[in-house]
């Protein structure tokens, strides 16, 4: 078998471990986390991440096909199995505006976020064929490495505080403007849009130190126009909990469970219909610090990730930096960082 024929085998093979078509979700599971729902302070404020991922997946396709040699036409068992490996780093930027007048008794935010980074993905298999007492086998490996702009993603929350508790909720969605390529391995765009909406709940207790957060979401994916491959539709829950030690110094633990409730559709029809999922958790660290008039956030989280089905699983680190309107100086409650992504 050729050398083109291999890599295109190779491609078909790393699918069925990637579910959402590229393998990369719309939401980024771990965006959200402590303080998620807590209103900040009205005006302007611009959140950067750091997020680098490590992320490896293995995959396996077999089918019977009759080739015709001839006169003959005999059944051939083909069977492929395949390794992916990818690395990810990539710099997310989201200004943001947190309005003063309130609506629906809430506080309203508008921002969004702009993405540049690198990818390099490999895939490396080895296709066998067997026909009766005849075996042929092949082995090779393709990669792909990008660095690029990603979409642009839009976002608006709601927020309402009540005492130590605080309600969120959010729409979001993709911009498909950015680096795509249905023949590349890696892509920082998405190649379609999507819809993401969801609601969160934070409890902050100033007078212990004691936060959790949790905010769960779903997202819709359009058909991708290039290739009319349609991912299904994804749940997605993402929580910290966290311990301060000081009025601007905290310690704990953050997580996320990811699952597509509906199948994708669009595949190759010898793959069938197959759904991704993936749990992670792991330690953070955040640490809120003046900056002149301005208020600045740091906040290091890393997760751990398992249970994955369908999708490349591994590592991941975020690294985010934030700045924003400081609070009135009579206000004592540790305030949330201003990043989503």
């Amino acid at each position: 078998m050729s050398v083109c024929a291999l890599a295109v085998f190779l491609t078909l093979a790393a699918q069925p471990a990637r579910a959402d078509e590229t393998g990369n979700s719309f939401w980024f599971p771990g965006q959200f986390g402590s303080l998620a729902a807590v209103p900040t302070t009205p005006g302007w404020s611009l959140g950067t991440v750091y997020y680098h991922a490590s992320v490896a997946a293995s995959g396996g396709v077999a089918a019977a096909r009759e080739i015709e040699i001839g006169r003959f036409t005999p059944n051939v068992n083909v069977s492929l199995n395949a390794n992916l490996n990818a690395r990810a780093d990539v710099v997310f930027l989201a200004p943001t505006y947190t309005f003063a007048s309130p609506v629906l008794g809430g506080q309203f935010a508008a921002g969004v976020t702009g993405v540049f980074g690198r990818l390099d993905t490999s895939i490396a298999g080895t296709l066998t064929a067997a026909a009766g007492p005849i075996v042929a086998q092949r082995t090779g490996t393709i990669s792909d490495s990008l660095t690029s702009v990603g979409d642009l993603i839009p976002m608006l929350t709601l927020k309402w505080n009540d005492g130590v508790n605080n309600w969120m909720t959010y729409a979001t969605g993709d911009i498909p403007v950015g680096a795509y390529d249905p023949n590349r391995l890696s892509n920082i765009g998405l190649g379609h849009g999507a819809i993401d909406v969801g609601g969160g709940y934070t409890y902050l207790n100033p007078a212990t130190g004691h936060e959790f957060s949790g905010v769960a979401g779903f997202t819709y994916n359009f058909k991708n126009p290039d290739t009319q491959y349609t991912s299904g539709i994804d749940f997605h829950f993402d929580w910290g909990a966290s311990q301060f030690l000081s009025k601007q110094f905290f310690v704990g633990l953050v997580g996320y469970a990811y699952q597509q409730v509906t199948a994708d559709s669009g595949q190759h029809p010898i793959l069938g219909p197959f759904k991704s999922r993936v749990i992670g958790i792991g330690p953070q660290v955040g640490y809120i610090f003046p900056i002149g008039k301005m208020q600045g956030y740091l906040n290091l989280k890393g997760y751990g990730e398992f249970d994955a089905a369908n999708r490349p699983s591994g590592w991941n680190t975020w690294l985010t930096f934030a700045i924003s309107e400081a609070p009135p100086e009579s206000t004592v409650t540790p305030t949330r960082h201003l990043v989503t992504k």
